[in-house]
């Protein structure tokens, strides 16, 4: 009978490769589907290695098996790994940024947030000037409003100033303000909570003893138990809130001239 060159050790051929008899004696091998060689020989095909797996260019190919492999895309990017887009950090939330900050992309992962013109911060928190920022925290919007309601603007000028702003619980809850406004001295309750000329941050208020307010009277500071008081009387109990043109502190009580 005719002799079979398949029977015995796959005739030869390659683990991975098929043993076809072709005339009598004879064989020949064949690789399996995901293999390439001459069949005595057969090597597991890596489609990573030629076109990137057919990935996108912004993809990661992983060999998964003979010829079969997957695409992720790399980090910064987003798809099914066929086709990768650029995720832009700033697109989402202005990138995390302040509302009055400029985001920018600039290298995968990465952004930087920078400060709009008239704002100072470091990209994540940006103030205005001390006139806007009263208006945008809830101590000192009473303030702003008080300010507002007797057209009172000097906070909107180039400045520097120093500003001790009566916590808006105090300006809600104090009885005599209807008196003052009555009386048209509100204006100058208000001015006496000013400073002009200089942007007095704690640390300074600790070195000095008094300072003239722009309604002219002076303010008494005292230093004592890690706490600053003003006219032996109100203490600041937020400090340094910066802007542009000055400084913010919130007292726990209103100054009376």
């Amino acid at each position: 009978s005719a002799v079979d060159a398949c029977e015995t050790s796959n005739g030869g051929c390659s683990a991975k490769a098929e043993c076809r008899r072709t005339t009598p004696g004879k064989r020949t091998c064949i690789c399996n589907a995901g293999y390439t060689g001459d069949g005595i020989v057969c090597i597991e095909i890596n489609p990573c290695l030629e076109n990137n797996g057919g990935c996108d260019r912004n993809a990661e190919c992983t060999q998964t098996g003979p010829n079969q492999a997957v695409c992720n895309c790399l980090k910064g990017y987003s798809g099914d790994g066929k086709r990768c887009t650029y995720i832009s950090l700033c697109a989402q939330n202005n990138g995390g940024c302040s509302e009055f900050a400029i985001c920018n992309d600039t290298e995968l992962t990465e952004r930087t947030c920078t400060c709009k013109h008239n704002y100072i911060g470091d990209g994540f928190t940006c103030r205005g000037n001390i006139f806007q920022e009263l208006l945008r925290n809830a101590n000192t919007s009473r303030f702003y409003f008080h300010l507002e309601a007797l057209s009172i603007r000097d906070l909107a000028g180039p400045g520097p100033f120093t500003l001790f702003v009566p916590h808006t619980n105090v300006l809600n809850s104090n009885p005599r303000i209807k008196d003052w406004t009555a009386k048209g001295v509100m204006a100058q309750v208000l001015r006496y909570h000013m400073v002009g000329c200089a942007s007095l941050l704690s640390n300074d208020l600790r070195t000095i003893t008094n300072i003239t307010s722009l309604h002219g009277d002076p303010i008494h500071i005292s230093y004592s138990q890690n706490s600053l008081v003003l006219n032996n009387n109100a203490e600041i109990i937020f400090s340094d809130a910066v802007g542009t043109n000055g400084v913010i502190h919130v007292i726990n009580q209103i100054l009376v001239p």
